[in-house]
């Protein structure tokens, strides 16, 4: 992905559109090419998304924009997340809704992540520009004179304290109009004292000038004492002789002293009920505790589940699935593909299928092609160490036992992969050797029995009894996808006296082949694995002929595998246990019923 594809110029670069007054008005178009997490079967898919009007949206290429988006995010509530590991990867999350973005490199990373939050920012989300403070509609006016709205709705803590609130309102209303009318009386005297200054200085001019002069008040003032005292009566303002301002006095005193005895019974009323409200605050904050508890973890299970299928909770070095989950995933997913297998297992047993067998001295020989060495050396070790006996070994764990079956394991680990060898044995009746190894080599009943694998195909056929097979395994969700390159190779073992009996093995081993290069699709596992199968005959009966009633074919298999990858190793033992003894049970029922009725192959 070039740099010219990833930045597109009609949106290229984040351009501001700003006024004369330097404020942007809007925000041009910004797309790229991101990988994006589709799901698991799929992967990281290349797709085009575009950034604008504040939406993220993505097409599944430039060319198909016209066809309208795949998806769309509005980024108003985004979160926008750089991976902890993946220094390539960011993640957008919306609610529940998350895209898994990957960009070219950690450069592309931070330029998209960069231009996301100021196309978000200029947008008017998420910035400080766009939060408005509303001034207070309160005035000083209001505070201080608005008493009659007052209400007590709200304290209902006692049939006491209601009372006493109720007396506060009442001395409050009566508080209010004492004040009101001191006031006037107050505002009334300071105009006697200056209507008084003002005639008083008037009429004392009037007597040294000796003659009569007329008053604004329209009274005719002489130069004796009778006549100013009449100015002075008369200047007296309408009502102020009426009030009692000793009796208002006394009256305001012990309105004041009323409401400090209130408001001092109410500090007691509240302080014996404090300890009441502080028990009655834990309980209802403990119980918004666990609402709160309880609503965080239903909405981690909730994002979990919608997430489940995401990057992060596949198998890898940082999987967020633990190991029960992991394993609980596993299993269900195997629960699955058995019933798949059982509806079809019907049809598979049906069909008639054959190839020619060639002669027994074919597989006796070692051949001539390029690993025919390490052929020899992989047939030599598995005859001598397979073939032991387990008894008194301590290192071996009898891990299943059906029957005539019995499966062992040896616990091996090599930095954290699991590489337990495991050891099988089993007896079954009507076949032979020959027979057995037969269909577990030849690569054209390989579907009929075996349910694990996807595809397969045979890249090079070195003899008449050796090939090299390349084949991916069905995946299991949340584990990686396996593929396995092997050698198959088919022998007749010699035997070295009479009483030897007729012994066959398979042995398959990893090698490298130039048309099966690893990917990183799948995880490439390692195997060595051998069948060896020994034929027991019991003589027939008088003059009967031998039948198949007396075949006994003792099975050993013997199996080192090292899986890769980065599956817990509790979850691979227990697959290993689960999922063996279904295969050597599967396996040898096929082989009985596909024999039956047919001669004996020896």
């Amino acid at each position: 992905m070039s740099d010219n594809q990833s930045w597109n110029s009609s949106g290229s670069e984040v351009e501001d559109l700003e006024t004369e007054s330097g404020q942007p008005v809007g925000v041009a178009e910004f797309g790229g090419v991101l990988s994006k997490w589709t799901n698991y079967i799929h992967g990281w898919q290349d797709r085009w998304v575009v950034l604008k009007n504040n939406t993220l949206s993505y097409y599944k290429s430039q060319d198909e924009r016209e066809f309208g988006c795949r998806g769309s995010l509005c980024l108003s509530k985004a979160v926008i997340t750089a991976h902890e590991f993946d220094e390539c990867r960011l993640d957008i999350s919306v609610n529940d809704s998350v895209w898994y973005l990957r960009a070219q490199d950690p450069d592309h990373r931070h330029y998209w992540i960069d231009s996301i939050e100021l196309h978000r920012a200029e947008s008017g989300y998420g910035s400080e520009s766009s939060l408005r403070r509303h001034g207070s509609m309160m005035s000083l006016t209001s505070a201080t004179s608005g008493y009659s709205a007052t209400s007590t709705s709200s304290f209902k803590k006692g049939h006491s304290l209601r009372e006493k609130l109720s007396e506060m309102e009442t001395f409050r209303d009566i508080l209010c109009r004492q004040v009101d009318t001191l006031q006037k009386y107050f505002d009334g005297c300071a105009d006697v004292v200056s209507k008084d200054e003002f005639h008083r200085d008037k009429v004392v001019e009037d007597d040294e000038e000796d003659f009569p002069n007329t008053r604004t008040d329209g009274e005719l003032v002489h130069n004796n004492n009778g006549s100013k005292e009449r100015l002075f009566q008369s200047l007296s303002p309408k009502g102020i002789n009426g009030i009692d301002f000793k009796g208002e006095a006394i009256t305001f005193k012990a309105t004041t002293a009323g409401i400090l005895a209130t408001l001092s019974h109410c500090i007691d009323l509240m302080v014996k009920r404090e300890e009441s409200w502080q028990k009655r605050l834990d309980k209802e904050m403990e119980k918004r505790r666990r609402i709160e508890d309880s609503y965080k973890s239903a909405l981690n299970d909730l994002k979990k589940k919608s997430h489940f299928g995401g990057p992060d909770y596949e198998e890898g070095p940082n999987s967020l699935i633990n190991e029960d989950e992991f394993f609980d995933a596993v299993e269900a997913a195997l629960d699955r593909q058995d019933k798949i297998e059982e509806q079809s297992q019907t049809e598979k047993t049906r069909a008639q299928r054959s190839s020619p067998v060639p002669p027994g001295d074919v597989y006796s020989t070692v051949g001539s092609h390029r690993y025919a060495d390490k052929v020899e050396e992989m047939v030599q070790n598995h005859m001598t160490y397979a073939l032991q006996d387990l008894g008194g070994d301590a290192n071996w764990q009898l891990v299943v036992e059906e029957g005539e079956m019995k499966v062992y394991r040896r616990e091996v680990e090599e930095n954290g992969i699991v590489l337990d060898p495991l050891k099988a044995t089993h007896s079954v009746k009507g076949v032979t050797g020959h027979e057995l190894c037969h269909y577990f080599w030849d690569t054209e009943y390989r579907n009929d029995w075996e349910t694990t694998i996807e595809n397969f195909s045979v890249l090079e056929k070195l003899s008449d009894n050796a090939a090299i097979v390349y084949q991916t395994h069905k995946r299991v969700w949340p584990a990686s996808q396996r593929d396995v390159l092997y050698l198959s190779a088919m022998r007749k073992i010699l035997a070295t006296n009479e009483n030897d009996p007729d012994t066959w093995l398979v042995c398959n081993f990893s090698v490298d082949h130039d048309n099966a290069q690893p990917s990183s699709r799948c995880v490439r596992a390692k195997i060595n694995i051998a069948m060896i199968c020994q034929t027991l005959v019991s003589p027939p009966e008088g003059d009967k002929e031998l039948s198949r009633d007396n075949l006994l074919c003792k099975i050993t298999y013997v199996a080192n595998v090292n899986p890769g990858g980065w599956a817990p190793a509790s979850v691979l033992r227990a697959v290993a246990k689960r999922e063996y003894p279904k295969f050597l049970k599967r396996f040898t029922s096929y082989v009985q019923e596909k024999t039956a009725g047919k001669p004996i192959l020896f």
